[in-house]
């Protein structure tokens, strides 16, 4: 499979994550009064990654988040230069994805009830950036944990993998709607915040910084750690 392939399934991937994920947000709102909004939101975003794991797995193997790619950096599973192509191609996809949003609910006259196109913020944790930080660290470690396991050649999952991987962003989803908006993955806050920042709020830019680092910390967590376990069973 050539890279550009990869690269453009990553770009769609991304995309269609932001659009449907994001969206969602856009419409059902994730305030605590409203509860049903988290699960809905919850539910678009794993549902997504189910949707797109068993349609461009088999080409890119359905990263869309740069978070992830490093950890199967890390864990030897990518070379460094598809890892550098995946991320750009990440981050361009989610911002076609802010776009359509842009113009669908612009063009639409729909109001966005989270305010900045679907973006990250801290609000949940009193404007906290290390709590945020460790909400983001700790979510991205069991969701790229759960990835490297089910991804293994060990575990003989099969078919299931898409699925088992995107309930668990929905589970991680339903802890960190209400704290952080729940990135856990890099370009799905930068193409948003971006965005935002376009039509005039620079809001979601000025703490973009914790759900890039946060990610990124979480996801090589999990990548050290389940290389050490899997070396363990393996000895």
């Amino acid at each position: 499979m050539s890279s550009l392939k990869k690269y453009i399934a990553e770009f769609i991937g991304t995309m269609v994550l932001v659009v449907l994920g994001c969206g969602t947000a856009m419409l059902v709102g994730c305030d605590a009064e409203n509860g049903c909004g988290y699960v809905l939101t919850a539910l678009a975003f794993g549902l997504v990654i189910v949707a797109m794991a068993y349609s461009i797995g088999n080409i890119s193997g359905c990263h869309i988040n740069p978070a992830v790619s490093l950890g199967v950096l890390i864990s030897g599973g990518m070379k460094a230069a598809d890892f550098f192509g995946y991320i750009v191609s990440q981050c361009l996809g989610a911002f076609a994805g802010a776009g359509v949003l842009a113009a669908i609910f612009g063009l639409g006259k729909v109001p966005d009830q989270t305010g900045g196109f679907g973006s990250n913020g801290l609000a949940g944790v009193n404007g906290s950036a290390v709590a945020g930080l460790l909400v983001e660290c700790f979510l991205t470690f069991v969701f790229v944990l759960a990835i490297l396991g089910v991804t293994s050649k060990k575990a003989g999952h099969g078919s299931f993998g898409g699925l088992v991987i995107g309930l668990t962003l929905t589970l991680v989803h339903i802890l960190g709607i209400g704290l952080t908006g729940t990135s856990v993955n890099p370009a799905r806050s930068f193409g948003p915040a971006l965005v935002a920042l376009m039509q005039g709020n620079a809001a979601p830019m000025g703490c973009l910084w914790v759900f890039i680092v946060g990610p990124f910390v979480g996801a090589a967590l999990a990548a050290v750690v389940y290389k050490c376990l899997e070396g363990k069973k393996e000895a």
